[in-house]
C-alpha cells in the first residue's frame, strides 16, 4: 500500500521570493519515523495530550502530492496556514465562489452564464443565482447569525480560524498578485480580490443550504402570480403534480452527490481495533471541491483529512482516536406550505381564517450587457410567514393561482455546522461524536459514519431535520403532500417531500425544547447505531445501517422495509463477506490491504445478479437478430464478450463492462432496480439478496441488449473495448483512464462520466477516498487518494498527480506524526512569519 509516483525533492524559492526550507520539522529537528503503514510514533496533538507548544509562526509542511500539514500555536494561526495553502492550490475556484455568494456573477460574467449554487454543476443562470444570494444579503441572514452567541453563532475557535483564513488567503493574493496567478481561469480577472470574514461565512452558509438550492432556487427568484391565459389554465390534479415532482426529484438524485462510508468495529478488523472507509461522491468541478490537509495545534487538535475547499476544518477524516465520514442522507432539508390566496389579490393569503399580506422585497442585481456597459435588473420577490414563495420545484411548475407554495429551509438559519465540524475534529470516541451531533444539530443533509480506537462502529443520521413527526404529517399534509411523503419512493435515495397545509398555523414545524434550534426534530428521535462489527451507508435511508439491527425513525428521515439500491447491497455484502472470510481473500476481517482491494475491485452487484442470465438470453436469440426501433441488430458478437467478462468488475482493463453498463442503463430507464422484471421480487425479510433472478424471457430485457449493441456501434466503440478506452479524463494533454462506474450498477467506486466544456471528463464520482485503521497503541494508519488531485490549476504540479495514482489503484500513505512528516522525501516547509 505504498504511495505511487513520488516526485523528486524540490529546492528553491516560493513565488513571493520567500525561501522555503526542506527536510526539517517545524521545530528544526529531523524525525526518524517513516510514513509507511508500519511506522511507529507517539500519539500527538489530541485534546489533553502533553505535547510541546506549537511554533511561534504558522508553518506549512508539504509532503508527497502537495498535501499540507499545517501546525500553529493557536486557531488563528491554523486558519492562516490553511488559507494560504488553499489559495496557493485553488485561488480561482475560491475567488469564483466568493463572486457567487457576493451576488456579482452577472456583473462580471454576464447574466446568461451558468452558476452552481447547489449540489449540481451549472444548475441555474448567473442572474438567478445572483438574485437568490442578493436576497440573502439584503436580509442580512448571515450577519444576523454571526451576531448570535455560540452555540447558535460560531464558537470562538471558529471565529479565530476564519479570521486567520482570511489573513492567509489575502497574503497569498498580495504576494502573488492577480496578474501573476498561474491558473488561466482567473489570471488578471477584475473579480479576484481580497476577501473578508463575511465572504467566508457566506461561502460556508451557501454550502450548508445547497441541498435546497437546486430544487427551489429558480422557482423562488421567478415567483409571480399567474396572469391572463396562465391563470385560466386548468389546475393539475394532486396525483399528476406529485408524479411529476417524484420523477424530477428521482432524476436529480440519479446524477447528483452521493457517498459510501463503512465503519468497522473490533469484531471486523484484523490486526487493529477499528477501521473506517470514507468514499464521498461529489462533483469533480466547481465550488464543492474537496481539499486535503492536516491541521495541528499541539495539545488541542491534530486532525487529518479533507474539507470542502475554503472551510478551515476537516469535514471527513481522522484524529488520534476517531475517524469519520459523511454520506448524503434521505432527509429533504426543506418543506413546502400550501397557502390559499385571494384570486383577486393573490398576495393575500389565509391563515387561521384571517387574511395576511405577503411581504414584498425589491432585489437589484447589476448585469454586464453585451456591449460592456452595466445595467440593473430589478425583481420583486415574495414571502409568507413560512418563507419565500416558489412557483416550481425541481423544474415542475407550481402555479400561483388559487394557492401558492412557500418554502421553509431547515438550514437557512444554520451556521452551527461550523461548530459541528470543529467539534468532530476534536472528538475522542463515537459517543463524543453523537454528543456533538446532538448538541449542535448542524450537519446539513448528511449521515455520519465513524469508528474509534476502542473498537466501536457508529452510524448516525442526526442532523438539521424538519420537525415533522408522523403524527404531524398525518394531521397536516395536503393531498399532494401525502402522495410525495407517504407513497413508495421512486428510488431508495429520494427523500420524502412534505407539503403542509399553510392555512393552519398549527401546521408549521413546531418548536421542540430539546432541539438545537426552532423547528428542528428532537435529535433523540433521530436514528443512530453503535456496534462492534460494522455500520455503514450508501445513500439509502437509515433502515439497514446494519441488517442485523434494522432501524426505525420518523418517516421524514426516509423509508423502511423498502428495496435497497444495488450499491447498498454491495456495501453490506462486502462487509459481511470480509468479516466472515467468505470473499475469496485470505483470512477474516478488514486490513488496509483488503479494504483497498475490495473498493478498487470495482465489482458490480448488477453483474453478479444479472450477467449470467443475460448471456444465456443473448445466446438464445434466434439467428442472433433483434429488431429494435426499426433496426435489425445482430447481437451474436455481444454474447461471447459478455460471457468472457467473468470478473464483473469495472477496472480499467475490463472488457465487456462498458457494453453491460449501456445495457443496464437502458434496462433501468431511470427506475429503481426493484422495478425490473425479476423472477424473485423484493422481500423485506431478505432485503440484501432480493430482488434476484432476472426474467430474461421478458421482451424488454432482450430489446435493451439490442439497443446497447446498436448504441456502441453507432458511437464507433468496439463491443469488447477496454474501459480505459472510453472512460478517461484529459489533464495537460494526457488521457488518464478512470476505473469505477455509475452507482446504478452497484459499484461502490462511483464514477459518472460526461462532458465538461465539450471534453470527456468525470462529472460526479469518488473524490477523496480514505481508509483509517486504529490499533490499541500507536498512531492511526491512514491511506488516501484525492481522485482529482489537490489543485484545479492546470499549471500546478499537483493538478493530476493523484489522478494518475487513482487511475493506477494506488494510495498515498498518510503522514500523521511529526516523525512521519519529517521523513517525507518531498518535505517542503514555509513559515508564515
Amino acid at each position: 500500500m505504498a504511495a505511487f509516483g513520488r516526485r523528486p525533492v524540490r529546492q528553491g524559492k516560493d513565488s513571493d521570493g520567500t525561501e522555503e526550507t526542506q527536510g526539517e520539522t517545524a521545530d528544526g529537528g529531523r524525525g526518524s519515523g517513516g510514513g509507511d503503514e508500519h511506522a511507529g510514533g507517539r500519539r500527538s496533538g489530541g485534546r489533553g495530550t502533553g505535547t510541546a507548544p506549537g511554533p511561534d509562526e504558522p508553518t506549512i509542511r508539504w509532503t508527497e502530492y502537495g498535501i499540507p500539514h499545517i501546525i500553529a500555536s493557536d486557531w488563528e494561526g491554523l486558519g492562516t496556514g490553511y488559507g494560504y495553502a488553499a489559495a496557493k492550490d485553488n485561488i480561482c475556484t475560491l475567488a469564483d465562489t466568493y463572486l457567487m455568494v457576493d451576488a456579482q456573477r452577472s456583473r462580471y460574467l454576464g447574466p446568461d452564464g451558468r452558476a452552481s449554487p447547489g449540489q449540481t454543476q451549472n444548475s441555474t443562470s448567473n442572474l438567478n443565482s445572483d438574485l437568490y444570494f442578493q436576497r440573502i444579503k439584503d436580509d442580512r441572514v448571515v450577519e444576523r447569525l454571526l451576531d448570535q452567541p455560540a452555540p447558535d453563532g460560531p464558537e470562538p475557535e471558529v471565529e479565530e480560524a476564519i479570521r486567520g483564513y482570511v489573513r492567509g488567503y489575502n497574503r497569498y493574493l498580495a504576494e502573488t498578485g492577480a496578474e501573476n496567478i498561474s491558473d488561466p481561469a482567473c489570471r488578471g480577472a477584475a473579480w479576484v480580490r481580497p476577501i473578508t470574514e463575511l465572504d467566508v461565512y457566506r461561502h460556508a452558509h451557501a454550502e450548508i443550504i445547497m441541498g435546497s438550492a437546486d430544487p427551489l432556487l429558480d422557482g423562488q427568484v421567478n415567483a409571480a402570480p399567474a396572469v391572463g391565459a396562465d391563470a385560466a389554465q386548468p389546475r393539475s390534479t394532486p396525483g399528476r403534480t406529485a408524479a411529476k415532482v417524484r420523477e424530477a426529484m428521482a432524476s436529480s438524485r440519479r446524477d447528483s452527490m452521493g457517498s459510501n462510508a463503512l465503519a468497522v468495529g473490533s469484531q471486523g478488523v484484523s490486526g487493529g481495533t477499528g477501521m473506517l472507509l470514507a468514499n464521498p461522491h461529489f462533483p469533480w468541478q466547481g465550488k464543492n471541491r474537496m481539499w486535503q490537509s492536516q491541521l495541528t495545534i499541539p495539545g488541542k487538535v491534530n486532525v487529518s483529512g479533507a474539507s470542502l475547499l475554503g472551510l478551515p476544518a476537516v469535514n471527513i477524516g481522522h484524529n488520534d482516536d476517531v475517524a469519520w465520514s459523511h454520506t448524503v442522507a434521505t432527509v429533504a432539508p426543506f418543506g413546502l406550505f400550501d397557502v390559499q390566496v385571494d384570486p383577486l389579490n393573490p398576495t393575500m393569503y389565509l391563515v387561521d381564517g384571517a387574511w395576511e399580506r405577503m411581504t414584498s422585497q425589491r432585489v437589484e442585481v447589476e448585469v454586464l450587457e453585451p456591449g460592456g456597459t452595466l445595467s440593473t435588473v430589478t425583481r420583486t420577490l415574495w414571502s409568507t410567514r413560512y418563507g419565500p414563495v416558489t412557483t416550481s420545484m425541481q423544474g415542475v411548475p407550481l402555479p400561483w393561482v388559487v394557492s401558492a407554495h412557500a418554502v421553509r429551509d431547515v438550514n437557512m438559519h444554520n451556521l452551527r455546522a461550523l461548530n459541528t465540524w470543529f467539534g468532530l475534529d476534536q472528538a475522542r470516541d463515537v459517543h463524543d461524536v453523537v454528543g456533538i451531533l446532538e448538541t449542535t444539530q448542524g450537519v446539513p443533509f448528511f449521515n455520519t459514519v465513524a469508528s474509534d480506537r476502542t473498537g466501536n462502529a457508529l452510524y448516525a443520521d442526526i442532523q438539521a431535520t424538519p420537525n415533522i413527526t408522523d403524527a404531524h404529517a398525518r394531521s397536516c399534509l395536503t393531498e399532494t403532500g401525502k402522495l410525495l411523503f407517504d407513497q413508495a419512493l421512486p428510488l431508495s435515495n429520494v427523500p420524502p417531500i412534505s407539503i403542509l397545509d399553510g392555512k393552519r398555523s398549527a401546521c408549521d414545524w413546531p418548536d421542540d425544547p430539546d432541539a438545537a434550534a426552532p423547528g428542528l426534530l428532537d435529535p433523540k428521535d433521530q436514528p443512530r447505531l453503535i456496534r462492534t462489527d460494522f455500520a455503514g451507508n450508501a445513500n439509502d435511508s437509515p433502515w439497514l445501517a446494519n441488517p442485523a439491527q434494522p432501524l426505525t425513525y420518523p418517516r421524514v428521515m426516509g423509508d423502511t422495509s423498502a428495496p435497497r439500491s444495488l450499491r447498498t447491497q454491495e456495501l453490506i455484502l462486502t462487509a459481511q463477506n470480509r468479516i466472515n472470510g467468505t470473499d475469496g481473500l485470505p483470512g477474516k476481517g478488514f486490513t488496509p490491504e483488503t479494504m483497498g482491494q475490495l473498493l478498487f475491485a470495482d465489482n458490480s452487484r448488477a453483474a453478479d445478479l444479472a450477467l449470467d442470465a443475460t448471456v444465456t438470453m443473448c445466446r438464445n436469440v434466434a439467428f442472433g437478430l433483434i429488431l429494435v426501433d426499426g433496426n435489425l441488430v445482430n447481437v451474436s458478437e455481444a454474447c461471447p464478450v459478455l460471457a468472457a467478462w467473468k470478473s464483473h468488475d469495472y477496472t480499467s482493463d475490463s472488457r465487456g463492462s462498458w457494453l453491460f453498463a449501456n445495457y443496464w442503463s437502458l434496462l433501468l430507464n431511470g427506475q429503481g432496480v426493484a422495478k425490473l422484471p425479476w423472477r424473485v421480487p423484493f422481500d423485506p425479510k431478505d432485503p440484501v439478496h432480493t430482488p434476484n433472478s432476472l426474467d430474461t424471457g421478458n421482451s424488454a430485457v432482450r430489446d435493451e441488449i439490442g439497443r446497447a449493441v446498436l448504441a456502441l456501434r453507432k458511437a464507433g466503440v468496439p463491443l469488447d473495448a477496454p474501459l480505459s478506452d472510453v472512460q478517461k479524463v484529459t489533464r495537460g494533454g494526457e488521457q488518464i483512464p478512470v476505473h469505477g462506474s455509475i452507482g446504478q450498477l452497484g459499484v461502490l467506486n462511483v464514477i459518472t462520466p460526461g462532458q465538461v466544456d465539450g471534453t470527456q471528463d468525470v462529472v460526479f464520482g469518488s473524490i477523496f477516498v480514505q481508509q483509517v485503521r486504529f490499533t490499541a497503541e500507536g498512531p492511526p494508519q491512514a491511506f488516501s487518494v484525492l481522485a482529482y488531485s489537490q489543485s484545479a490549476d492546470p499549471e500546478s504540479p499537483h493538478h493530476a498527480d493523484q489522478t494518475k495514482l487513482f487511475s493506477a489503484g494506488g494510495w498515498v500513505t498518510g503522514r500523521f506524526t511529526e516523525e512521519q512528516i519529517a521523513a517525507s522525501p518531498d518535505l517542503l516547509i514555509k513559515v508564515l512569519d
